[in-house]
């Protein structure tokens, strides 16, 4: 049988040339000390040679580019994964009780649990990698779309319900956040100096740490901007190990985006809303917050100035 060049060349792309559970029988990642060893000798070594020299402004480009490299691969087999729990869901339904059924139903999850290890340990070096982009830059993580969330791999099982029922529940509870919302809205702000800069964002960290000392349950809700002072929230956020939601721009909506987003945030009854200086889209979000009642930390004050306010 042939296959032609552009069938190959398609099945690589969408990841469907996929390891044989024989070919992986006695294979184990590393262990976790020797991935999180691995990552931080490769950072230092490259940023050590890249300070200091003509290269050193793309430096950050760089180390987030490097975090993105373990997330997608880890994306990957997860999606293959993905793609192996639908195999396992069919030869479920299709069992026989002959041997042969058996033994690939079994195969299918054993490949399928290698192939989740796998992914589990560039998750692994992923996080490891984000923590040191986030002390290098003072800056979290986050993708350029989707999440960010360690899946790691279900238990130990050999019946095909139960590794499914396993994953579903393990991705259930990886994209839940636990206690009570505090929403974080703010825009993009300029400063006439970088003593300003630094009041602000000292203004703002002491915002954050206030609220969560009556909320010590907090999850943050925010747009992820990363461009704005959402950045600053989502790093403090990371920094102190609170879970965060983020809403992002639905594009499809064009002008109507902005306010969707305020409808989902507020749909989640946060406890309070944490309102720095933006535009008009953030001004409606205290507007509406203040008529469901929720208390609104307002902090839009003239610390800092709308880019389009400073010409």
């Amino acid at each position: 049988m042939t296959t032609s060049l552009a069938a190959a060349l398609s099945a690589l792309e969408l990841g469907h040339l996929e390891p044989r559970a024989q070919d992986l029988v006695g294979m184990a990642p590393p262990p976790s000390e020797a991935l999180d060893q691995t990552v931080c000798a490769i950072w230092s070594d490259l940023f050590a040679t890249l300070s200091n020299s003509s290269l050193e402004r793309d430096i950050e480009d760089l180390a987030w580019n490097m975090v993105n490299i373990f997330h997608r691969i880890a994306q990957r087999k997860q999606a293959t994964v993905d793609r192996l729990a639908d195999d396992i869901r069919l030869l479920v339904a299709e069992q026989d009780g002959s041997e042969v059924a058996a033994t690939d139903l079994e195969d299918k999850i054993d490949l399928a649990r290698k192939i989740e290890e796998s992914a589990g340990a560039f998750e692994r070096m992923r996080d490891t990698a984000a923590r040191h982009y986030l002390r290098e830059t003072g800056r979290s993580w986050i993708p350029a779309s989707g999440n960010r969330i360690s899946l790691g791999v279900t238990s130990a099982v050999v019946d095909g319900r139960a590794f499914l029922r396993a994953r579903r529940d393990k991705i259930r509870d990886a994209n839940i956040v636990h206690g009570t919302p505090v929403v974080f809205a703010g825009g993009r702000l300029s400063f006439a100096s970088d003593a300003d800069g630094r009041s602000f964002a000292d203004h703002l960290l002491t915002t954050l740490n206030g609220v969560r000392d009556r909320v010590g349950d907090m999850y943050l809700v925010h747009g992820g901007d990363m461009k704005g002072v959402d950045r600053l929230a989502a790093s403090w956020a990371e920094q102190n190990g609170i879970q965060q939601v983020r809403f992002g721009l639905d594009a499809k909506l064009g002008e109507r985006a902005g306010f969707r987003r305020n409808e989902q945030m507020l749909s989640l009854d946060p406890r309070y809303v944490i309102a720095f200086q933006g535009n008009g889209v953030l001004e409606r979000l205290v507007i509406e917050a203040k008529k469901r009642g929720i208390t609104v930390v307002d902090r839009r004050g003239p610390l800092g100035t709308p880019p389009s306010a400073a010409h």
